[in-house]
């Protein structure tokens, strides 16, 4: 006995901005789909959450299970970092991978893979913000035949941009809008194809809205003050979205259960200028008492007004002209000159014999994060007891640990002192906007040295932020970090929400509090479908409360 699910996500879409949206009368589709349904909140994992929560849902299994953590995999044994996009799927499949019995039909889901034994039509990196993985599709032409009647997604690897750049601002919104529209017409076509047991797809639209349009919607950013644009780009997307909503569902047969969802949510940016820039400048200075890589500040002092216009074309050129040169007239002209210019003061001044790696030499490596600071520090690694590494949320610590690193020089027995000392060290962070520490808790993800458990993350110590943006610190005997740019102004938040709506669920009422793990097994409950037992999720609605239909 099966029933048939159509499964929508609004990619990090905030429970808490869409609660306070659909009381002030917007989002309509949603708001109605609501009460027709019941609305329950979900809660992810409180760090590694903007790399984790796709992977997590895919599989119902959580990271620890899996062994995937990030994008970037530090390479045990180097001092290397490597871009392995999606989780491979070798071990675990995504769920819908449920062989013949069972039709479903996959747009635009992010981050995941062709999964062979999924009966029927899978469509990825049509539009999905951050996909990880090709634009291909089963069956084969699929793809190329929605790009020739529809077109490409024009915001597909196209949504990365500054908040000071309006002219990117304005092309963003109008590409999100115009991938909506398109969105709606290929959904519709696969819907009309064959009644699935499973239709699931994915508004990545909402999530890179989320990441750069913040600071316009939002007003408790420090940047919306500020904002040049006095409309709500963020919200406009985001009411496209609900009308996209509206009609893909609107033909919808009533014994079909609908579920929308978000895996995990959106809030002001408080880690891209910590974990990207401030936690590794901080371990810099740490490892090497006295000496500045990046943007010296001077304690004590009231720090200087927020940079509210930038010069350079991106947050990564505005991040290295900030680069601490002992000569003042190297370090005069770094500020002044345009980036391209930079290479020939090292020629002209001279340059030291271990520097920073620029990120002009790591694109030249072909390196795929080149533009992140966490990357220029690598050159001292093997030098420093502890450095930080890329991370698109929280602040990742690896400890240069000896045995494990090839150039390890904190040595095992001295292991659990260097994360407890780094740790006092890491609360003494201060804001001095605030006069607050930035960090909300330190975790220590092994318990021990010798912990060598290949499914553990790559980092040590992980650093969750307080709630407010930062983009300079003081520390006792670190010194000012800043003042530097903000980066992209949203970033993510372990929270989520889930929207039901079908037979047997009572309208207007409110669905149990899960976890993200918990969605996939949730929709096999609903399709009727066997949960597998390695899953660590478990369903929300109980197949008692669901009347099969076919």
């Amino acid at each position: 006995m099966k029933n048939h699910v159509i499964a929508i996500g609004l990619d990090a879409a905030d429970p808490i901005l869409l609660e306070t949206w659909m009381s002030q009368g917007h989002l309509k589709n949603l708001q109605k789909l609501r009460q027709q349904g019941g609305y329950g909140r979900l809660t992810n994992m409180e760090y590694y959450k903007a790399e984790t929560p796709w992977t997590t849902f895919l599989t119902g299994c959580l990271p620890q299970k899996t062994g995937y953590w990030s994008p970037f995999k530090f390479q045990e044994g180097t001092y290397e970092v490597e871009s392995v996009e999606a989780y491979s799927f070798n071990e675990y499949q995504p769920f819908y991978a449920l062989g013949d019995d069972y039709r479903v039909a996959v747009f635009d889901m992010p981050q995941s893979t062709l999964a062979d034994k999924a009966n029927g039509s899978q469509v990825l990196a049509w539009g999905a913000h951050s996909p990880q993985t090709p634009s291909h599709s089963q069956p084969e032409t699929l793809l190329k035949d929605i790009n020739h009647r529809y077109g490409k997604h024009p915001a597909l690897h196209r949504d990365h941009g500054d908040w000071w750049d309006e002219g990117y601002l304005n092309r963003l919104e109008n590409a999100l809008k115009t991938g909506l529209q398109k969105r709606v017409g290929i959904c519709k076509d696969l819907l009309e194809q064959e009644q699935w047991n499973l239709f699931l797809t994915i508004f990545g639209e909402t999530h890179s809205a989320g990441h750069d349009l913040w600071y316009l919607s939002q007003p408790d950013h420090p940047l919306y003050p500020h904002r040049r644009v006095q409309k709500d780009s963020m919200l406009e997307v985001f009411e496209a979205a609900d009308r996209a909503l509206g009609e893909i569902l609107a033909d919808v047969p009533e014994d079909t259960y609908v579920v929308v969802f978000s895996v995990h949510g959106s809030g002001n940016n408080t880690t891209d200028v910590s974990s990207m820039f401030l936690l590794p400048e901080f371990l810099y200075r740490w490892s090497f008492p006295g000496q500045v890589a990046i943007a010296p500040g001077k304690p004590g002092t009231p720090p200087p007004p927020l940079e509210l216009n930038p010069k350079r074309k991106t947050w990564t050129g505005e991040i290295w002209q900030r680069k601490h040169d002992a000569n003042p007239i190297k370090r005069f002209l770094r500020r002044q000159l345009p980036s391209k210019f930079h290479p020939y003061l090292d020629r002209i001044f001279g340059a030291p014999k271990e520097d920073l790696l620029s990120p002009d030499q790591l694109r030249e490596q072909d390196h795929a994060i080149f533009w992140q600071p966490t990357m220029w520090y690598s050159s001292f690694w093997s030098k420093m007891k502890a450095f930080a590494i890329p991370s698109f949320s929280e602040g990742y610590i690896r400890i240069n640990l000896e045995g494990r690193e090839p150039q390890g020089i904190v040595k095992p027995e001295e292991y659990d002192a260097v994360c407890e000392e780094l740790t006092q060290e890491l609360y003494r962070l201060v804001n001095p906007r605030t006069g607050e520490s930035v960090v909300k808790k330190v975790v220590r993800t092994r318990q021990s040295a010798d912990d060598r458990d290949p499914k553990l993350p790559d980092a040590d110590l992980v650093v969750v932020w307080q709630e407010t943006p930062a983009d300079v610190v003081d520390h006792p005997t670190c010194g000012r970090i800043g003042p530097v740019p903000y980066r992209r102004t949203g970033s993510h938040r372990d929270r989520g929400f889930w929207i039901a709506r079908g037979p047997q669920i009572e309208p207007g009422s409110t669905l149990p509090q899960g976890h993200g793990v918990d969605l996939s097994p949730t929709l096999l409950e609903l399709m009727g479908a066997p949960i597998p037992e390695y899953m660590d999720g478990k369903p929300l609605l109980k197949q008692t409360a669901v009347t099969p239909t076919s």
